[in-house]
């Protein structure tokens, strides 16, 4: 009996749990960030503030149990469309989910915008692990790719004699990081390339290029076909 009683206790914390977070998500799409509190997300499942305590120690718990959501459902969408394409070369897997980052964001902006405001910090910087490890799975999706492709078809890269010296150690700490699955040199045009098209991905969600662009697709195409030159990909 009392191991059908904790099964189902169990069963309504995550229920619970999963209309937490859905109230989370409309208040944030439908209201913004800023609306996102403790008492309006008690509010929006019927609870008092308080009794949200039970299930989150306050507002940075919750957030970030949210983000890690969010990186999920980011991530899933990613390895979806890469493992519809287990068989294609490695360079259209990258380019698929480069685009499948893309669809899920302009689809999802606020989800993003909370994703982008919410950085994912080395573990050793912070305590939320759940956050940590789907920033990481988020991570992973083109990393692991990248590596594949460094492995099977080396991508130029620079001299690291000739970058500057806080540079290289930086990317040698990353290196070593991620199991030194690419050399610190690899993990510079890794970081560069990631930069760049994430960078142009953050600007279009948050509307920075609207006084220019109504419509970015051809740019982050663009982005895409100078990114395959520097990975050494055919080009799209």
């Amino acid at each position: 009996m009392s191991t059908q009683t904790g099964g189902r206790r169990e069963r309504l914390r995550k229920a619970t749990l999963k209309e937490i977070h859905e109230a989370v998500r409309t208040l944030l799409v439908e209201q913004g960030a800023a609306a996102v509190t403790i008492n309006a997300v008690a509010r929006e499942v019927g609870m008092s503030g308080p009794a949200l305590y039970h299930y989150y120690a306050g507002h940075d718990a919750l957030v970030g149990a949210v983000t890690a959501d969010f990186f999920d459902e980011l991530a899933s969408a990613m390895e979806h469309v890469r493992d519809a394409r287990a068989d294609a070369p490695v360079g259209e897997r990258i380019l698929a989910v480069c685009r499948a980052m893309r669809t899920w964001a302009i689809t999802h902006p606020a989800e993003f915008g909370w994703i982008f405001a919410a950085p994912i910090t080395p573990l050793n910087r912070q305590p939320d692990a759940e956050r940590h490890r789907a920033g990481q799975r988020f991570e992973r999706v083109l990393l692991d790719l990248t590596v594949e492709l460094w492995q099977t078809s080396p991508f130029p890269v620079p001299d690291p004699a000739e970058l500057p010296s806080s540079l290289r150690e930086q990317l040698i700490t990353y290196s070593a990081s991620i199991d030194n699955r690419l050399p610190p040199e690899a993990a510079h045009v890794f970081l560069s390339s990631w930069i760049r098209l994430y960078g142009l991905l953050c600007m279009e969600v948050l509307h920075q290029l609207d006084f220019a662009y109504s419509d970015l697709e051809p740019v982050y195409e663009e982005c895409l076909r100078d990114l395959t030159g520097v990975l050494g990909l055919a080009r799209p």
